[in-house]
């Protein structure tokens, strides 16, 4: 697993990476009882600081995303998957909230937001959204 960090987006390093790690779960690309790669295994793929990798890990065994295996490191918990698709879905309700409420600020219809919605999700999928 490899995280890809962007230093301008504004968000906190450590939260891309738990963040990162949260959609693999959700996406099935990290499976219930898969280790995580050690902080310094992530920190060096990532670029980024040991303690920054730590930090992230820690807040994830907070939210019982990862559980730690005495002797081998951190694992994906058993109930992660399903927790991490509702925190998904709620991050991604939480940007188009945003989105939305610029849009009827600005006198954009409904009309008007379905079709962009429609194309766009063409546009990136090649496929016409369900």
């Amino acid at each position: 697993m490899i995280c890809q960090i962007d230093t301008n987006n504004g968000i906190p390093i450590y939260e891309q990476i738990s963040r990162q790690v949260k959609f693999a779960i959700a996406n099935g690309s990290l499976l219930v009882g898969e280790h995580v790669p050690s902080v310094r295994e992530m920190a060096t793929s990532a670029a980024v600081n040991v303690n920054t990798v730590a930090r992230a890990y820690r807040d994830l065994q907070a939210q019982g995303v990862l559980v730690s295996i005495r002797g081998t490191g951190l694992a994906v918990a058993s109930d992660a998957p399903e927790k991490c698709r509702r925190e998904r879905l709620e991050m991604i309700r939480e940007r188009l909230r945003y989105i939305m409420r610029e849009a009827i600020q600005n006198g954009v219809t409904s009309e008007e937001i379905h079709s962009l919605v429609r194309s766009e999700w063409d546009a990136l999928t090649g496929e016409p959204p369900p």
